[in-house]
């Protein structure tokens, strides 16, 4: 009798451990958490105006990347410029303004500052190549012989700063500051250059900032 009641005891004790750590696990829910970011992606685009060769430039820019835990992105994005300049060599093209257009695209890397405020401050920087060239109307005639490069490469690097408005889960716009440190291109017969100088501008980004699941503990209402 004794071995029986001490057997029953010793199951009800066990029991009763079982049954509370049941209910401790079953205080939690998995749930989406906006202050618990894992990982994201975006995509965006933006424009900037700046100078190249002390003539206005506009540049417009999209980039796709990947946001981890809002402190750093990582991607790729892709710039093209253009503007319009004194035609310093009629003998190649007709008219007086010729344009300068191009592109360059290379890796983004952008650490994040305060990425889960509403306000936030990042470093973007590029790291890549490009093309530049310049289009008119040709003289294709006896000049013709001097068009000798249509584009010349150039490599980039280009580090900014930003400031992030984070409107919602799925919107992010930013303002900045980008300067531009490049190579030397070489556009025969007009004169060798680079491109190297500030711009601003302005974008936006659409896509999710803050994917991620966490547990929290559910309190009991009536403990």
């Amino acid at each position: 009798m004794k071995r029986f009641t001490s057997t029953m005891l010793l199951v009800f004790t066990t029991l009763n451990v079982v049954l509370a750590q049941t209910r401790e696990t079953s205080d939690y829910v998995e749930f989406d958490d906006r202050k618990n970011i894992v990982h994201g992606v975006y995509f965006g685009f933006n424009a900037h105006y700046g100078k190249i060769d002390n003539q206005d430039t506009a540049f417009g820019n999209i980039k796709l990347a990947y946001v981890a835990n809002q402190q750093i992105e990582i991607g790729f994005a892709i710039t093209g410029f253009f503007n319009e300049r004194p035609n310093d060599n009629p003998l190649l093209f007709n008219g007086d303004k010729i344009a300068m257009l191009g592109g360059y695209a290379g890796l983004h890397v952008e650490p994040i500052l305060f990425g889960k405020k509403f306000i936030s401050v990042s470093f973007p920087l590029l790291v890549g190549g490009g093309l530049v060239g310049y289009s008119g109307n040709e003289n294709n005639d006896e000049y013709d012989h001097l068009k000798k490069d249509d584009f010349d490469d150039f490599f980039i690097v280009e580090p900014g700063v930003n400031i992030l408005y984070n409107f919602s889960r799925f919107t992010q716009l930013e303002t900045g500051i980008k300067y531009r440190l490049t190579s030397k291109y070489n556009l025969l017969p007009y004169k060798e250059g680079n491109l190297n100088g500030f711009s601003i501008g302005a974008g936006l980004k659409i896509g999710i900032f803050n994917m991620g699941r966490k547990k929290r503990k559910i309190k009991d209402d009536f403990n």
